[in-house]
């Protein structure tokens, strides 16, 4: 099977069973393109979820199109962008006029907020397994292996959002400074023990 055709199902793959928005999708994106296909390690899966994150547009095409380019260049990019949107264009268009003509049903009502759980569900699943992985970087969950500068400053982004109220992007940019900070005194007391 050919790099493209199998790029190519995979994102088809992801684009049809995201249900629930980009979120949703980090899980099944994990399966197909870490735990499956080993097309990027874990490592490298956090900095793909912290990048599609931070440019515009959906998770899973930004995602998509990072994984094709990594993998095939840019046709694998395109290739993998366009598989991913292609099953919502379609779901989006039928179940639009689906929705307009029975809108008024009880049962369907009912059915959407059947789903609603189960998307939380994915979602939570999602930011456990990256928080892991960033918290514990040498993939040994333990106290002494910890990152706590890490969860500080995750304790703080939490904080800024909710309390503070600090628009999301100040957030992640003032994040990014204090992990330089930090990264800067550490080098800084490594030098100073070597010496």
């Amino acid at each position: 099977m050919s790099i493209y055709w199998e790029l190519f199902i995979a994102f088809l793959k992801i684009g049809a069973l995201s249900f629930g928005g980009g979120y949703a999708a980090v899980p099944l994106i994990q399966e197909e393109i870490v735990t499956q296909r080993a097309w990027l390690t874990m490592g490298e899966f956090t900095d793909l979820i912290t990048v599609s994150q931070m440019t515009p547009g959906p998770i899973a095409v930004n995602s998509a199109t990072f994984v094709g380019l990594r993998v095939a260049g840019p046709v694998g990019g395109v290739l993998a962008s366009v598989a991913s949107v292609l099953p919502a264009i379609i779901l989006v268009s039928c179940i639009s006029w689906l929705y307009f003509k029975y809108r008024s049903l009880a049962g369907l009502q009912s059915v959407l907020s059947t789903l609603r759980p189960a998307v939380v569900a994915m979602i939570a699943t999602a930011g456990v397994s990256i928080m892991e992985h960033a918290l514990w970087p040498t993939d040994v969950v333990a106290l002494d292996h910890m990152s706590w500068h890490l969860l500080g400053i995750f304790v703080f982004c939490v904080f800024a959002l909710v309390r503070l109220k600090w628009h999301p992007i100040a957030v992640i940019i003032f994040s990014g400074v204090l992990n330089v900070v930090a990264y800067g005194i550490s080098l800084l007391f490594a030098g100073v023990g070597g010496l």
